[in-house]
């Protein structure tokens, strides 16, 4: 019998994936292309919509390629996303009509602001989970209706239609036979209530947005439609659509109450899951879907930095300070301490739990004796302090984190890993398995294939590095005062 696999399509900010997953969450193969961002405007950050779609083309062109080289037979297709990220094209036309918005553009800031002096922000929250920033879709939209003559003219012939990531991919895949997201994704545009999971009136109203031009809000585990036979020389479903953090989530195991893990990507995210029943933060933290399978919604709590792995990239490219990003941890490793030098990276301004877009990076502490190892380290520094912020704010508003469950491609630097256990003060897994949102779109493929019953019987690593806490109290104490005195540098 030829071994089965499932194609996991992993849309995030950095790059485009494809990898294939047999019924024991095996890789047996990947294909991988890297996108960029620009950056027209200050503040302002953006992808070409297109240049996504070709890149995940020819990534699972590569990785089906190889099934037939391997003798593997694809039942099917999960998707993985960056989320909150706003497309807009024209249905009829099948023509994207701007570039992308991404989710770290802050150009609706000053519109976030005035609707928060006007006093909507906290009915917003009790809708959505979420607080009025540009982060998230609705104000992306808003923008691209208000300022692009194309996307006016597409919804004035009744052809215009919004997507984040997956709702794009699924429309280009279906060859526009299916407009639909799921209930992950759909809970990052501020226009979804968070309780009913469907499209809010008062909320479409606030933000100007007609309720036609959005996706059918469905499952994340579902069948959604069938790939064009066109594009792979298969009539493959698409069974599975999930933003990247909640989809790393699942792959990391965290289906039930109380489990947490946080991804170091672009960004970095902090989830911990709440059950059947929204936990609404009083820390500026964000509540949001954690996946919709079979008819039940579990929620999870959030807290979301703009700015991780984006910072050693910024070393990388702007300052030419590494060639690769794992020089970082030997420049870290060659200090004995960071030298009270800290990086507060609100590049793109600040996320949880402070939430001020107006924000802007600096570098505190220098002296002449300051060094690339130095920068280095404070950039790495940086993600630990801001997990620690996130952490706080979690505990506070009542869940529970006795470990830290970690993936992502910041995590093969294992001197950040250890850091991250002693400023945290808690036990830090890092699984074998470092595909944490690709697999977690697979699982959830893999229950609608039928592969399993229910989320219980899913397959999840056991065999995880752990790093434990070795700092002493006081360190540890030293070490966040001086980050929270470089962040009083920064924040209003």
């Amino acid at each position: 019998m030829r071994q089965q696999a499932i194609l996991s399509i992993d849309q995030g900010t950095s790059s485009s994936r494809a990898l294939l997953f047999n019924r024991e969450g095996k890789v047996l193969a990947v294909a991988q292309q890297e996108l960029d961002c620009t950056y027209p405007q200050q503040g302002w950050v953006e992808q070409d919509a297109e240049l996504i779609w070709l890149s995940v083309l020819k990534v699972c062109r590569q990785v089906l390629a190889q099934a037939v080289q391997q003798g593997i037979e694809v039942l099917g297709v999960g998707i993985s996303n960056q989320r909150e990220t706003t497309v807009l094209w024209h249905k009829a036309k099948d023509k994207v009509l701007s570039p992308a918005i991404v989710w770290q553009d802050r150009r609706t800031a000053d519109y976030c602001q005035k609707l928060k002096e006007q006093g909507h922000e906290e009915w917003v929250q009790q809708k959505t989970g979420l607080l009025l920033d540009p982060y998230f879709s609705a104000s992306k939209i808003r923008w691209l209706l208000t300022h692009n003559n194309d996307v006016q003219q597409a919804l004035a012939e009744n052809e215009l239609a919004f997507g984040t990531i997956d709702s794009f991919l699924l429309w280009r895949l279906t060859s526009g036979q299916v407009h639909a997201t799921d209930s992950t994704n759909a809970s990052r545009t501020l226009l979804l209530n968070i309780q009913s999971l469907s499209w809010d009136q008062e909320l479409l109203q606030l933000f100007g947005v007609p309720e036609h031009i959005l996706p059918q809000v469905r499952q994340s585990a579902d069948r959604y439609g069938v790939c064009d036979t066109r594009l792979f020389g298969l009539a493959l479903p698409v069974l599975a659509l999930v933003g990247d953090q909640q989809a790393a989530a699942l792959g990391q195991g965290c289906i039930s109450a109380g489990s947490l893990k946080s991804t170091y990507g672009t960004g970095c995210f902090a989830l911990v899951n709440t059950g059947c029943s929204p936990l609404f933060s009083r820390h500026r933290l964000l509540t949001t879907v954690a996946f919709t399978v079979q008819g039940q919604t579990f929620y999870a709590l959030e807290g979301a930095i703009f700015v991780a792995g984006a910072a050693v990239k910024w070393l990388r490219d702007q300052l030419g300070i590494i060639a690769e990003a794992s020089e970082t941890a030997v420049l870290a490793q060659s200090l004995p301490d960071n030298g009270g030098v800290y990086l507060v990276p609100a590049f793109t301004g600040l996320g949880a739990p402070h939430w001020q877009p107006e924000a802007r990076a600096a570098l505190v502490g220098m002296t002449l004796g300051t060094g690339k190892a130095h920068l280095a380290r404070a950039a790495l520094e940086a993600v630990v302090y801001q997990t620690a912020d996130l952490l706080s704010a979690m505990l506070a508003d009542g869940a529970k984190a006795e470990q830290l469950q970690i993936d992502g491609g910041m995590v093969a630097n294992n001197w950040l890993c250890q850091h991250l256990a002693d400023v945290l003060n808690v036990p830090v897994l890092k699984p074998s398995q470092n595909e944490a949102s690709a697999y977690g779109a697979a699982l959830l493929a893999a229950v609608a294939l039928g592969w399993f019953e229910s989320l219980a019987e899913m397959h999840f690593s056991s065999d995880a590095q752990e790093f434990l806490p070795q700092m002493s109290a006081d360190k540890r104490q030293q070490l966040l005062s001086g980050w929270q005195n470089a962040l009083a540098s920064v924040l209003q």
